[in-house]
């Protein structure tokens, strides 16, 4: 880390971003861990900003959410918070945060420290970088399952049949 730079290693954090209502998301230990702050420090600096994060930039897990989340294998580095581990089911005291590319520019912008701020181009860099995986997969899957018109090899009756690949 001399000269000012910062070394990411960018497959820890494509690994933090999840899947979760239908959009990419990052967890808040996830991203507290990657701005260099405590969980605790994000959450309460989201709390005071509140009018800052609508629910398309970042939402609380459901008690289901989590549960099925902490039942699957690790798919990153960090775990879920000890409190909740340790919590039972009917007492849990934190559901994590989940935040969208936007939440996560959003995050950046009210914790204001330098750090943060320059971390916050690679989580952008990650969420294109998934977009864009994600765009040439469907244009490949596209491709598969693009209609063949048969008019040219077909019998009269059977003109325009369509047949996938």
């Amino acid at each position: 880390m001399d000269n000012g730079k910062i070394m990411v290693p960018s497959e820890r954090i494509e690994q933090s971003i999840l899947l979760i209502r239908r959009q990419k998301v990052m967890l808040d230990n996830d991203l507290a861990s990657i701005y260099g702050v405590e969980t605790k420090r994000l959450n309460e600096a989201v709390k005071r900003n509140a009018d800052r994060f609508p629910k398309d930039f970042a939402f609380r897990l459901t008690l289901q959410e989590a549960v099925v989340l902490k039942s699957q294998p690790a798919k990153s580095n960090s775990i879920m918070r000890s409190q909740f581990a340790t919590a039972s089911k009917r007492n849990v005291r934190f559901l994590p945060f989940a935040f969208t590319e936007h939440g996560a520019i959003m995050a950046a912008n009210v914790l204001n420290r330098l750090k943060v701020i320059k971390m916050s181009v690679f989580v952008v860099r990650a969420f294109i970088k998934m977009r864009e995986t994600l765009a040439n997969i469907k244009a490949l899957a596209s491709l598969f399952f693009m209609p063949i018109v048969l008019s040219r090899f077909t019998s009269p009756g059977l003109r325009n049949t369509m047949l996938y690949r």
